[in-house]
């Protein structure tokens, strides 16, 4: 498997697996959720963050934004952290560690980026296989820095690994 920049041949598999990802999970009920338009406009969120895909065999499985204090597509990331995104796997080969290794390299790029001193990221509440990769890898919840989507019932927990 291996893990690089995003390519415009991948938006429309990464449109796919996003929008799969998180409907599999349950996250939302169906395609009708404004935060679903949102996962699927992989064109925008190229343009203004750094997106990674991963690739096995040649067929994109997996894909993840990297994102920067002050950056557009920052929730949380504060000064001095490597905050990443919308992670996804396609839910056909889900539990076969393309997630893992998807987080494996993020936390090895953000070791040779100067001023980088974590990794932080976002979690719905309820992304209980989701905490435990994180947990598993090191990160610790942050609670003090959940917050709420607005206008929405979706709490969001923040965690981060200090490297």
């Amino acid at each position: 498997m291996s893990i690089r920049p995003i390519r415009t041949e991948d938006y429309d598999d990464v449109r796919r697996i996003t929008r799969g990802a998180y409907l599999e999970a349950g996250y939302f009920g169906d395609e009708s959720h404004p935060y679903m338009a949102v996962l699927a406009d992989i064109e925008h969120r190229a343009e203004h963050a750094e997106v990674w895909v991963a690739e096995r065999d040649g067929v994109v499985v997996g894909s993840v934004a990297l994102t920067f204090a002050g950056q557009r597509y920052t929730d949380i990331a504060i000064e001095g952290e490597l905050e990443f995104r919308m992670l996804a796997v396609d839910p056909a080969v889900q539990r076969a560690g393309v997630g893992r290794a998807m987080v494996e390299r993020i936390i090895e790029h953000a070791r040779t980026l100067p001023g980088i001193e974590a990794v932080s990221l976002t979690s719905g509440s309820d992304m209980v296989r989701a905490h435990r990769l994180y947990e598993s890898m090191g990160f610790v919840r942050v609670p003090e820095r959940d917050w709420e989507v607005p206008n929405e019932d979706i709490l969001l927990w923040v965690f981060r690994l200090a490297l």
